[in-house]
């Protein structure tokens, strides 16, 4: 089946739905406030802490609920997919969890914190030269090789109701939004957060945050289409990709209201902040929104702001060279 024959946005039934499914098995994750933050943002911030998820991100929710909705027939021999870490270890884990063999293609430069984390899961790794090839080529031709069903990464509205479970949660706790703000990668994560708080509150406006090296989703919407981009290495690894999803680009394109963009040195701030003042450790993918607020990219201008921490997958080894790099960067 492919992407176009769904409709660009989840209805609150397909987001419902796959909150039951993970009733009992994901993370409530927490909702963390700073009034430093909302000083230098100016209105209320809510950060939704998807870094205290399984598996370390907000990946864990969209694989758990499309493997947990696959036949067992279809599944017998494994699963399959690609990823840069987040939905490698999700894969891996939701298919441990559901008792299923799980087989995971991986760039050869992948954090060595999640290569160990996925392999600590029980998953077999098969790494390929990242620069080598678009990332969902490769995983069309791994899946081909292994004659396996394949787990998307984000391309997929199962994935992205999954992933919208989290706003719906934001929302139970803090009652209204009048922005939400969140990365983007390949689109997965942010077409089922603004799915869910479109759906409840219209007027909400949603900015997904790109790494400016890349800017593959701001470039596409200006163009009106799907534009792929030649792959520029930055921080954000889990971002680094060379064009949105097929089924992602039309929900972004009829659910965001900007799209905003960092580079690594903004990021680098937004990751020492969360560190020094609220004592969060996030990977710079899980920092980006954050680092949009503090550098003037976004304004949570006087209202309610839901801010979407993805991930804090990251090593002590890289970690301390990033903010070993943030520090010389301040001198």
């Amino acid at each position: 089946m492919t992407a176009q024959r769904w409709a660009p946005v989840l209805t609150l039934d397909e987001l419902y739905s796959a909150q039951r499914t993970l009733e009992g098995v994901a993370h409530r994750t927490p909702v963390m406030r700073s009034t430093t933050l909302d000083s230098l943002a100016g209105g209320r911030v809510f950060l939704k802490c998807e870094s205290f998820q399984r598996s370390g991100s907000f990946k864990f929710r969209g694989a758990y609920t499309f493997l947990h909705r696959m036949p067992r027939s279809e599944v017998e021999k494994g699963v399959c997919t690609v990823s840069s870490g987040n939905h490698a270890q999700a894969v891996a884990l939701a298919a441990k969890q559901l008792g299923l063999r799980a087989a995971v293609l991986m760039p050869d430069d992948a954090p060595a914190v999640k290569r160990e984390a996925t392999l600590h899961y029980g998953a077999e790794i098969v790494e390929y030269e990242r620069l080598s090839r678009p990332q969902a080529l490769a995983g069309e031709d791994f899946a081909a090789e292994r004659g396996l069903p394949f787990v998307p990464a984000y391309d997929h509205p199962t994935i992205a109701a999954g992933a919208g479970t989290a706003v719906l949660e934001l929302l139970e706790e803090v009652n209204q939004l009048d922005q939400l703000i969140a990365p983007i990668g390949g689109g997965g994560g942010i077409s089922g957060y603004a799915a869910a708080v479109k759906r409840l509150f219209p007027a909400c406006r949603v900015i997904g945050v790109e790494a400016a090296a890349s800017a593959v989703t701001k470039r596409s919407l200006e163009a009106g289409r799907r534009i792929e981009v030649p792959l520029q290495p930055h921080i954000a690894d889990g971002q680094m990709l060379t064009t949105p999803g097929e089924w992602t680009f039309e929900a972004m394109r009829s659910l965001l209201d900007d799209v905003v963009l960092v580079d690594d040195t903004e990021i680098l701030t937004a990751m020492a902040f969360l560190f020094d003042r609220m004592k969060l450790v996030t990977e710079p993918s899980g920092a980006i929104a954050v680092a949009a607020l503090l550098a003037g990219r976004a304004s949570a201008a006087g209202g309610r702001t839901g801010v979407i921490i993805s991930g804090g997958n990251v090593g002590l080894d890289r970690f301390v060279a990033l903010m070993g790099a943030e520090l010389n960067g301040r001198r």
